[in-house]
Order: structure tokens, then sequence, then C-alpha cells
């Protein structure tokens, strides 16, 4: 039986009519035509559909649309900020941190939630949140460069989340 669904997409309301066992994954793709965020594993365990829910890394595969009722979602395309990106998507794009692309949208989100939990996060936090993600590319020097250029990140661009 569908029902009716509220909750906030990239800082927007939005109201859904659906299953409410259905994917967020496959909301957020098929029904709301956001497709920045993947599916790879269907299991949560590569997190190339990792989307923030209410500033936690989330496995949107493994979530249903009915758990985000009234909560807030951020996408990928909803983390840059207009035409200025967040500093994670800067700091993927200055170490050139992809290469077929497929996971970056998840490891940004990923990366950018220890950023939001805390603008003082050391390299080890990073890492650790980068643990939990699979580039089937092997793209993880590219990664780690990532990471040590954000923990060595003037405050002032970690607070501009």
């Amino acid at each position: 039986m569908d029902n009716s669904i509220s909750f906030t997409l990239n800082g927007r309301s939005r109201t859904i009519t659906t299953d409410p066992d259905r994917p967020l994954l496959e909301v957020l793709r098929e029904d709301l035509h956001l497709t920045g965020t993947k599916y790879g594993c269907g299991e949560g365990e590569c997190r190339a559909c990792t989307v923030l829910v209410n500033g936690e890394s989330t496995p949107s595969c493994l979530t249903p649309v009915g758990s985000v009722d009234k909560q807030a979602v951020l996408t990928i395309e909803g983390l840059a900020d207009g035409e200025t990106l967040h500093p994670v998507q800067e700091a993927f794009l200055a170490e050139g941190a992809f290469q077929c692309g497929y996971c970056t949208a998840g490891m940004i989100l990923g990366v950018a939630s220890v950023m939001k939990k805390n603008s003082t996060a050391e390299e080890g936090e990073y890492r650790e949140k980068l643990q939990k993600h699979i580039c089937r590319c092997g793209g993880y020097p590219k990664y780690v460069s990532v990471v040590r250029r954000l923990a060595n990140a003037p405050r002032s661009v970690k607070a501009r989340v």
C-alpha cells in the first residue's frame, strides 16, 4: 500500500506517494531523477549509493524510503552551494581522485559526513570513513591524497560545510 512520505531533499521539501518499503536509492533515481547516487552491490557494502540522512552517511540501497519521512536527505546533487563546490568536492577535483567515477559521489558524501560532524577531523577519521567504500578501479592512493588535503585544510575551509 502506498503512503505519503515527506522529507527534505537537498534543502527542499518533497512529498512522494509510494510504497514505504521501496529502497531510497530507487526513489531517488527513478522517481526524482537524481542519478548521481549509484547502485553498486545492493547490499550496502560498496557504498556507491551513499547519501546523508540527517548528516549521517547512509547506504540508500538498504534504506526504505519510509524511514526518511520527516528527515533531511542530502545527495551529491545538493552538496555544492550553487556554483561553489563543497570542500570535499574541491579536494577530489584537485587531487584527480576518480577514474571511472562510479564510486566518487558515495565517497565524497561519506567524507563530507566526517567534516560535517567534526570540522577539526584528523586524517585517521577520514581514512576510517573511506574504508567502508569500494573503488573497483583501485584509485585509493588518490583518495589518501584527498584525506591528507582535508585533514591539513585550514579551519576556515572546514567550517564552510
